[in-house]
């Protein structure tokens, strides 16, 4: 058993920078380009499958269903299917997803406000090693 399960089973709190800490992988799904971007447009609201893949612009129907799956799976997403013909499927953040959701659009509004930031420093690198 390591470290990070003796924790767990003791009730000591999680490592994500202990390697089999559960709460790594949920780390992985919210920070990966396309949890991140999914936590986001459904912070919005409510949206079915295409309208989430059109909102996620990139995002492959496969990629999209993947990810759909693994935030279902932590508990940051609710999946509605309705009884219709044809099938509707919803998908929308439950509480912790929201919760989840909202800090990181701060993150994503910070990056998005320093952009011009980010591109004057990459001028700088590029010019500093003639990669332009």
């Amino acid at each position: 058993m390591s470290s990070a399960e003796r924790a767990v089973e003791q009730g000591l709190p999680y490592d994500v920078f202990a390697k089999a800490c559960p709460s790594r992988g949920t780390l992985e799904h919210v920070t990966g380009r396309w949890g991140g971007l999914t936590l986001g447009a459904l912070h919005e609201g409510s949206l079915r499958f295409n309208e989430l893949r059109r909102r996620v612009d990139g995002v492959s129907e496969k990629m999209l269903s993947q990810t759909l799956h693994a935030l279902e799976r932590d508990g940051l997403v609710h999946r509605e299917a309705q009884p219709t013909n044809p099938p509707r499927v919803d998908y929308e953040l439950t509480p912790l997803g929201h919760e989840v959701a909202g800090r990181l659009l701060a993150l994503i509004h910070c990056v998005e406000g320093r952009m011009d930031d980010v591109l004057a420093a990459r001028e700088r690198y590029d010019a500093a090693r003639g990669t332009l």
